[in-house]
């Protein structure tokens, strides 16, 4: 049941027209409503919320403390409300929609330039992909699916391995002056680029090699992997990064492998859904997609 505080949609529309115009004529022409119309809104919230919104200064809305407060959040579930409608009307009727969380480059480098591939076969989805470095909770967010990187779990319900993560050293073949592979310590003389949300792979890589585990920590940082891998195709130093995120620029020639060896990354990649959510005829054809491509990436890996 609602309750008698929470403002209607109505009620927040007239407020944020009269901070925005400064009297309710002028917000009721905005709305296409009349000025009794926006009045009365406007008179319900406040008594509604107990305080005053405005005070009334020579026919003019001049916002109070408490108006001032409220307004970033009226703001807020209006234009959140906006967005949401926008998006459901994008889905053009479609009644298969997944909506999917995803990992940022692996969106751009992976899955996106597959996706042609399994709408030839399920034209009668449509994707809606939202990019997440943080987790996903399935049980809380408005997601059918997730794919990440995580440890292996005792429920493995509605878990889909996908393949494990390879990770390599790049640079721009004019950083390495000619030569195809350098060794570790050729490496730590050049600069390290950092990925900042996994702060600790080049210590990872180095901590067989002897070499002083704070240099390895030095270096320009970078949130994601695909920003990396552009810093690194500019030359800005070497990067360590997952093979199957660099494959278009290692066969365009942007970069070069730099080392013979190779590290495997702490956990692999995965789709997880939401409880139920196989139920879904859309979904459980892009599952069985997806583990055929993952299926292909391993093979060609």
């Amino acid at each position: 049941m609602r309750r008698a505080y929470i403002p209607t949609v109505a009620e927040l529309q007239a407020f944020r027209a009269c901070v925005r115009y400064g009297t309710t004529i002028r917000a009721a022409d905005d709305l296409g409503l009349t000025q009794s119309s926006v009045s009365r809104s406007l008179g319900m919230l406040e008594d509604r919320l107990g305080v005053n919104l405005f005070h009334r200064v020579r026919q003019r809305l001049v916002l109070s403390d408490a108006g001032r407060r409220f307004l970033r959040d009226a703001e807020a579930v209006l234009d959140h409300l906006h967005e949401a409608s926008v998006r459901v009307m994008a889905f053009g009727g479609q009644s298969d929609v997944i909506s999917l969380a995803v990992l940022p480059t692996f969106a751009d480098r992976w899955l996106v330039p597959r996706l042609g591939r399994f709408l030839e076969r399920a034209p009668q989805v449509t994707i809606d992909i939202t990019v997440r470095l943080d987790p996903v909770d399935l049980h809380a967010e408005p997601f059918d699916a997730v794919i990440q990187r995580g440890p292996a779990e005792a429920d493995t319900s509605g878990i889909v391995p996908l393949f494990g993560e390879e990770l390599i050293v790049v640079a721009a073949p004019a950083l390495l002056a000619g030569r195809e592979f350098l060794d570790d310590a050729e490496l730590a003389g050049l600069p390290l680029l950092q990925q900042s949300t996994r702060p600790t792979l080049w210590l990872e890589w180095f901590q067989a090699a002897g070499i002083d585990p704070r240099t390895t920590l030095r270096g320009h940082r970078f949130e994601q992997f695909s920003m990396l891998i552009e810093a690194a195709a500019a030359g800005l130093g070497v990067a360590l990064v997952p093979r199957l995120l660099v494959g278009r620029e290692l066969a365009a020639g942007r970069l070069a492998n730099a080392s013979r060896n190779t590290i495997a990354g702490e956990h692999p990649y995965r789709l997880v859904h939401r409880p139920g959510a196989e139920e879904q005829a859309g979904l459980r054809e892009f599952l069985a997609w997806v583990v055929e491509e993952a299926a292909a990436e391993g093979a060609t890996a």
